[in-house]
This record gives C-alpha cells, sequence and structure tokens, in this order.
C-alpha cells in the first residue's frame, strides 16, 4: 500500500476519530454509518488489505482482533449477543482496503444478513 488507509490516516490522528481501546496490535472506534445501535470495529495497526490475503504468520493478529472484538463487547454490554463480521473484497462488502472487524449489537440480528 503506498497512500495510508483511512484507519491509518485515524490512527496518526489526520483523521479526527475517538478511539475507544488500543494496544500495540489493535484499536478500535465506533463506525461513522452504524448498523445497530451498537456498532464498532476492531482494526489491526499494521495494514493488512483483507482477511483473504491473510498468511500463517497473520494468525496470531487474527485470534487477537477476535479477543478485542470479545472483550469490547463485553464491555459495551452486548451481553444478549452480537454479530461479528469481516468483509472480503469488492462482493463482500469491503470498502476500506485495510482488515477490520465490525462487531454489531444492541438489537436482534436477523438471519440470513443482508
Amino acid at each position: 500500500m503506498s497512500e495510508p488507509t483511512l484507519f491509518q490516516r485515524i490512527l496518526s490522528g489526520d483523521i479526527p476519530a475517538e478511539i475507544i481501546y488500543q494496544d500495540e496490535q489493535a484499536f478500535v472506534i465506533h463506525d461513522i454509518n452504524p448498523q445497530a445501535p451498537v456498532h464498532f470495529l476492531v482494526i489491526p495497526v499494521s495494514p493488512l488489505t483483507r482477511v483473504g490475503e491473510a498468511s500463517p504468520e497473520d494468525r496470531e493478529l487474527l485470534g487477537h482482533l477476535l479477543l478485542v472484538a470479545a472483550r469490547m463487547a463485553k464491555e459495551l454490554e452486548l451481553a444478549e449477543g452480537y454479530r461479528v463480521v469481516v468483509n472480503n473484497g469488492p462482493h463482500g462488502g469491503e470498502s476500506v482496503p485495510h482488515l477490520h472487524v465490525h462487531v454489531l449489537g444492541g438489537r436482534q440480528m436477523t438471519w440470513p444478513p443482508g
């Protein structure tokens, strides 16, 4: 990636956003276009374009992202349940080429998702 991604620009402070959690591998922000009462993104600090391009070396990072998602869901009181979504590629709904995990909750989810 030659240009910084949207999420790298947020992390560097070039684009304002409230980071609600951060550690050495990931950070969390609320989605700017929420699709549920609670909708946040878990984003790796080091950009990985998409989950479909992950390698075995990314195993620890991918697991860490899910653990952060679960921790934040608990902190944001989603005890009734929540949905975890990772979009991959244009047909998968990916709009930012920097892997991120959506966590949606605070309402009953339906199936199949749209």
